[in-house]
């Protein structure tokens, strides 16, 4: 699933570890959502959505 969270979270200038502390999971969560290693669980598209205010279909898209 491609996404689009290094880019939001580039916008705001915002590490790895402090978008990590956002959403309440390791960094490592971050990068290997970021890299594509990993799709996010439904409770943690929804936080990142939260987090972004965007709704998850402008964050998340299918290959």
């Amino acid at each position: 699933m491609k996404n689009r969270l290094k880019v939001l979270r580039a916008e705001r200038n915002w590490s790895q570890a402090d978008l990590a502390d956002a959403l309440g999971v390791s960094r490592q969560t971050v990068n290997a959502l970021e890299t594509g290693r990993y799709d996010p669980s439904l409770p943690l598209a929804f936080r990142i959505a939260r987090v972004f205010g965007q709704p998850i279909e402008s964050i998340f898209s299918e290959d």
